[in-house]
């Protein structure tokens, strides 16, 4: 139990320090959305520094800080200037599309990567098929998922196979539950392939050396000796050990999962965290930049957190620290 709650004391800590850096980069950056207000000739400079003082950007940099944390403490989130209402509402609904898009590929991925690594460890070596996919799944992890994502438009614009766009469709709104689901489901396919294949390199290789340091544990070879056939090796005695380093990984790929996932969603015209922040920042909407940006931390460190606890339901060694 001390190690749950040591890991979710540096958690608390990393996000106290995340949040801190994050505000006090973002309001440093030159320009803010009421400077672009007084390019306007319309809007006399005594309206805008009205409202400066209103929203109180006026203050100094530490007493916005803290007044921003009590906004986020009444679960505000501060205020978006270009909208006109609290931060918090524009967030919960971003940040549900992007944990929808990022559990999906999350998914996905370690659904081929576990087989596939596994695979490749077990039976793949020394052959020719090794070279092939070693060769693989360097290209996988060479290939950006901005161009990944840009490809996977071009084909569902050509083909019109896929939807290029958006979350649902636009009758959505008419539809049976099940049926928006699958229409859900349809339009999550071309980003969530994206996501999922940006990342299926560098898991299956990961698995494939967990698998293969454990198929290379003495205690194997003397279960081999006995007789046991290769699938009762693999699924009772290989894989629970392979498993700690691959559960510390899927904390890890859920947090990389999620930063390529903004990139995804603005490429991708995915309703998520990404197209808000890219629409705050080209809006200079500062406390929405914020928010966007320590949405994807809590994600982030949340994931770190699920894969401690499973390391700890699944490794006795910890359990009796």
């Amino acid at each position: 139990m001390r190690y749950l709650v040591r890991c979710l004391a540096h958690a608390l800590i990393l996000l106290a320090a995340i949040s801190v850096l994050t505000f006090f980069f973002v309001e440093l950056a030159p320009g803010n959305y009421f400077d672009e207000m007084r390019l306007n000739p319309q809007i006399s400079p005594e309206t805008v520094e009205s409202l400066r003082e209103k929203y109180g950007l006026d203050r100094s940099l530490p007493a916005r800080y803290w007044e921003w944390i009590l906004s986020v403490a009444r679960g505000e989130w501060g205020f978006s200037f270009a909208n006109n209402l609290p931060v918090a509402p524009l967030l919960w609904s971003r940040a549900a599309n992007t944990l929808v898009l990022t559990l999906s590929a999350t998914l996905l991925a370690w659904a081929l990567a576990i087989p596939l690594g596994t695979w490749w460890a077990a039976f793949g070596e020394r052959r020719w098929w090794d070279r092939l996919w070693g060769f693989g799944t360097a290209a996988l992890l060479s290939v950006p998922e901005i161009l990944l994502a840009l490809l996977f438009l071009l084909v569902a614009l050509e083909t019109r196979a896929f939807p290029s766009g958006g979350m649902f469709s636009v009758h959505a709104a008419e539809l049976s539950t099940w049926a928006r689901l699958r229409d859900l489901g349809w339009h999550l396919i071309l980003p969530g392939t994206v996501l999922a294949v940006s990342s299926l390199g560098v898991l299956i290789r990961h698995t494939r050396a967990s698998v293969a340091e454990a198929l290379a544990a003495p205690y194997v070879r003397a279960v081999r000796a006995r007789g046991i056939s290769e699938r009762r090796l693999l699924f009772r005695y290989v894989l629970p050990v392979a498993a700690n380093p691959l559960i510390t990984l899927f904390g890890f790929s859920i947090g990389s999962l999620l930063s390529g996932s903004l990139l995804v969603e603005a490429v991708m015209g995915w309703p998520g965290l990404g197209s808000l922040l890219l629409e705050a920042i080209l809006a200079r909407d500062l406390y929405v930049v914020i928010g966007a940006v320590m949405c994807s931390a809590i994600f982030l460190v949340a994931g770190n957190l699920v894969a401690d606890v499973l390391l700890y339901l699944s490794d006795p060694r910890i359990r009796a620290e």
